[in-house]
């Protein structure tokens, strides 16, 4: 089974007139972009708070999904995450995308003064929040009884309008998270491991076309594993230096806090998926043949909408 290609943009940053930032979000839309993405952090002069500026985006838009990339499991109790992403299916007809992580980075939990917990006992934290979340989605009350979280005849309100749930996204890099991934999420994200909770060259190296097969790999064994078709799974991945030769913005290329890694790296940054460079044309092949590869159809090309659009143009529902 092939997915189709679909496409993310990054979440305009609120730097501009509310009137403005609308209107760069409808422009996203009528771009052809599958969704609108926001990720979630504290600290590093981060602005946006993910799940108020998904339903801005939604309100503002007519067709354009909204995708969390990722929240912070451990920012949110289960339950209370829940209702807010069913308010936000509901308010937005159906568009919501609920993406959840373990948590990575340090700085964020030191600024809180949440432990900053082995990945382990993060991501089986996690895998209980997922478990809470799609109970709470469904048509009963939820009584559940774990390690970390305990619910008592608890219904989930209100109903999404995506049934049986919302579209749940899971992402990582290590075994064990994308094992959980395989087992229960519908769209699976790779990425690099981020064990120490920043980005160094190690976790760069991560992103090397060999690391991501063994990546895939680990996600189709879980599934087969857990009872699931591989093959219904829909795998994302972002790229994090974009240089498209012969788009209007071809003066300066997409990056974004991996690019300067990968750029120290030549040959790493020639064969790893996380690089896509060259005319449209050539950026068109090259994605086409890392679907073939990877499996990969839901992509992330960073933040310079203008000139990835041409890409976008091409591919996306093919």
């Amino acid at each position: 089974m092939t997915h189709p290609f679909r496409f993310i943009a990054p979440m305009p940053r609120l730097t501009e007139p509310i009137a403005r930032w609308r209107d760069e979000v409808r422009r996203i839309e009528e771009l052809g972009f599958s969704s609108v993405s926001v990720s979630e952090h504290i600290t590093h002069g981060w602005t946006m708070e993910p799940l108020t500026v998904m339903t801005a985006a939604a309100t503002a838009t007519e067709r354009l999904r909204v995708l969390s990339l990722l929240l912070t499991n451990d920012f949110r109790h289960p339950a209370v995450l829940h209702k807010a992403a069913a308010t936000i299916d509901v308010l937005s007809g159906g568009r919501l995308e609920l993406g959840i992580g373990a948590g990575w980075m340090a700085d964020d939990y030191a600024a809180t003064g949440l432990a900053f917990d082995a990945p382990t006992e993060r991501i089986d934290r996690l895998r209980e929040s997922v478990e809470v979340i799609r109970l709470l989605f469904g048509p009963e009350p939820v009584d559940y009884e774990g390690r970390h979280y305990r619910i008592a005849g608890l219904e989930g309100l209100p109903k999404p309008v995506q049934r049986p749930h919302p579209p749940i996204m899971l992402g990582g890099g290590g075994p064990a998270m994308l094992r959980l991934a395989a087992s229960v999420a519908d769209i699976v994200g790779i990425h690099a491991r981020l064990p120490h909770g920043s980005l160094t060259s190690a976790e760069a190296a991560d992103l090397g076309a060999e690391r991501i097969d063994e990546k895939v790999g680990w996600v189709r064994t879980a599934a087969r594993s857990a009872g699931r078709d591989a093959d219904s799974i829909e795998l994302q991945f972002s790229v994090y230096l974009v240089s498209v030769s012969d788009s209007r913005r071809s003066e300066r290329a997409t990056v974004s806090s991996f690019a300067e890694l990968l750029r120290t790296d030549p040959e790493l940054a020639a064969g790893s998926p996380a690089v896509l460079t060259g005319s449209v044309e050539a950026c068109v092949e090259r994605l086409q043949e890392r679907r073939e590869r990877f499996g990969f159809s839901y992509w992330n090309l960073g933040g310079d909408v203008d000139a990835v659009a041409p890409i976008v143009a091409r591919l996306a529902g093919t």
